[in-house]
């Protein structure tokens, strides 16, 4: 690399820090908005809560029905510190007595108290020990709290999820949601296990710690405490320079995280057009920025431990000077040095635990409020305490003023009216928006009318309970849905008491079994994750065999065809027309070449019928629907 570039990389890193900086400067103001980048499933990086103290209070209370284990863990933590920091202490006693009987020896007065030693090492030993053993139980109890709430978190979850109104799935991101369930979950447990016992050891110690240090000496106390501001300068100063390289890392790190996601995903398109060598100079340009943002905030976080070590050893000096003239003046004893020594040294791991549970608890409470704010979502009405029996039959179906809008403020029916006998197969066409769609996610439920009524043999379907309303509904949708599992599994998701046999003949029925028998494993091969081991069009024909096997009596096709060629189109429509018959068939088409047979053709156009009749009359009538038909010729 030229020094020209080497410069060129450093001038982007220092720029992308300096902006960074600016952006962090102008959040912490409340200038704007907190909306770093995100970071994986998610998640972003060194999120904060928007209401920390309101998240923190939720989880309490979730973990109210844990008080008492919680308490026993508080109670062992606190047990666990104390007895570990006595130790040091106790152990400046075996020094002590170790060197009063080198100088009984040397004076020849007496000897060494091995026996004493002995007792004083023992009872050490036995301090650390149950100071082990209680940190062990401790978390091996907390263990059992947090994985017991995690448990409990996402019943919640997978309850709250069902009992979600459609409208919540089309306005949030997939993995936003799957984030929520796993990784905030996983971290609201992690960092609440950390940070509850953490917080209690640290703060055991550092006033364990103090106390006992007063109790040996007021001064030497006083002295090993100015290491406490010395550091924190020490730390303030590093951050101030490394949090800007901090923020520019995560940016650049999005950015490259982003350009492979978006190369690799899209792999066939880049070399189609030829833009490997282009996509490759773009990442590599950002990855190297990203290397110059990235070891200089490493350098600098790397920097804190020697330069606090530094200062801790400086303290060590500083107490070992005032220790020794205060022991040749017979203020304490060598021991007691020792032991401030410890203390001193000790003093700094609890300081820098409370800074590391700071972040823990900004986290924990972020993840936390991803959680309660899912959990408190509206959901879906409940079904009418009096709902009626779903009949044996459908006999008719009536779209009775229908208006609807998924902003009230902006319908998208505005008046739809419309009267479907059973056995009946409907079209519903229009144009891109008209609200065909919309109409059969209300048949559905999947949304409730803003107005008017939807009613199946006389009776309102909120009537109903959308269990019963659904378990009478067969559908195809133009984006066909697989699972990872088999291609049986896949088709028997329609009835899934269906014997192999049902299976089989509800393939051959969708033209599917043809193709099937042709894979390696038959009807045995497992659908990948995304479904694209198979073509598109063969996923369709998969979803229109499971819609055979349910054998429902509504028969809802959203372009059920829109991915098959045009010969399997027409084997399929044979298919369907004899699926369809003495069922009430709802047909969505954007190729009026497929709906010709309809019982009735409804056209739509803004959220209105602006037409209806068989495809003979409304050809013969030259209006709205003669020109959508027409054209289609014409496009061709």
């Amino acid at each position: 690399m030229s020094k020209f570039d080497e410069a060129t990389r450093k001038a982007q890193a220092e720029a992308i820090a300096e902006a960074a900086e600016k952006r962090r400067q102008k959040r912490e103001a409340g200038q704007i908005e907190n909306t770093p980048a995100r970071g994986p499933h998610g998640r972003m990086p060194g999120a904060k809560a928007r209401d920390f103290k309101g998240s923190v209070i939720k989880l309490i209370s979730y973990l109210g029905k844990y008080k008492l284990p919680i308490v026993v863990v508080m109670i062992m933590a606190v047990g666990s510190t104390v007895f570990s920091v006595v130790g040091p202490k106790v152990l400046g006693e075996a020094t002590t007595t170790l060197a009063n009987g080198l100088a009984a020896k040397i004076a020849g007065t007496g000897g060494i108290d091995f026996a004493a030693i002995g007792t004083i090492l023992l009872i050490v030993l036995a301090l650390y020990l149950v100071s082990s053993f209680l940190a062990l139980a401790q978390g091996w109890i907390m263990a059992g709290v947090i994985q017991k709430l995690s448990h409990q978190l996402r019943c919640e979850i997978e309850h709250k999820i069902n009992r979600l109104p459609m409208g919540y799935f089309e306005s949030h991101a997939t993995g936003d949601v799957l984030s929520r369930i796993t990784n905030d979950v996983d971290t609201l447990g992690i960092s609440l296990s950390q940070s509850v016992t953490t917080l209690i050891t640290s703060v055991v110690s550092i006033v364990g710690i103090v106390a006992l240090m007063l109790t040996i000496s007021p001064i030497i106390t006083l002295v090993a405490l100015l290491v406490i501001p010395v550091s924190g300068a020490v730390i303030m100063l590093v951050v101030r320079h490394s949090q800007k390289y901090f923020f520019a890392q995560q940016e650049l790190l999005g950015r490259v995280n982003g350009q492979v996601e978006e190369v690799f995903s899209n792999q066939n398109i880049v070399k189609a057009f030829n833009r490997e060598d282009s996509a490759l100079n773009d990442f590599r340009r950002d990855n190297d920025t990203l290397y110059t943002a990235g070891w200089k905030s490493q350098f600098f976080s790397g920097l804190m431990m020697p330069l606090i070590n530094t200062v801790a050893n400086v303290g060590y000096v500083a107490v070992a000077i005032v220790g020794a003239a205060l022991a040749i003046q017979g203020a304490i004893t060598i021991g007691d040095i020792q032991a401030t020594i410890q203390y001193v040294k000790n003093l700094t791991q609890p300081m820098s635990q409370l800074s590391m549970v700071a972040n823990q608890l900004q986290s924990m409470a972020a993840a936390a409020e991803r959680v309660f704010e899912f959990l408190e979502e509206p959901e879906m009405e409940d079904d009418a305490p009096d709902a009626k029996p779903f009949p044996a039959r459908v006999q008719d179906i009536e779209f009775d003023h229908v208006r609807f809008g998924y902003d009230p403020e902006k319908p998208v029916i505005k008046d739809f009216s419309a009267r479907i006998e059973a056995g009946h197969t409907v079209a519903l066409v229009g144009p891109t928006g008209a609200g065909k769609t919309t109409m059969v996610k209300l048949l559905e439920r999947f949304y409730d009318v803003d107005g008017g009524a939807i009613r199946i043999n006389g009776t309102d379907i909120r009537d109903y309970t959308r269990h019963d309303l659904r378990g009478s509904m067969s559908m195809v949708l133009q984006d066909a849905w697989l699972y990872s599992a088999s291609i049986r599994e896949n088709i028997r998701y329609g009835k899934m008491t269906a014997t192999d046999e049902q299976v089989v003949e509800a393939a051959k029925a969708a033209f599917a079994d043809q193709f099937i028998r042709t894979l390696p494993d038959g009807y045995d091969t497992r659908i990948n994750e995304d479904a694209t081991n198979i073509s598109q069009g063969q996923k369709q024909l998969l979803t229109i065999a499971r819609a055979v096997l349910a054998n429902h009596d509504i028969l809802i096709l959203d372009e059920a065809t829109s991915s098959v060629d045009t010969r399997t189109e027409a084997l399929i429509q044979q298919a369907m027309d004899e699926l369809m018959r003495d069922r009430t068939s709802f047909v969505i088409a954007h190729r009026l070449s497929t709906i010709r047979n309809a019982d009735l053709i409804l056209v739509m156009d803004e959220g209105d019928i602006v037409e209806q009749g068989t495809h003979d009359e409304l050809l013969a009538a030259g209006g709205f629907y003669a020109e959508l038909y027409n054209a289609q010729f014409e496009l061709a």
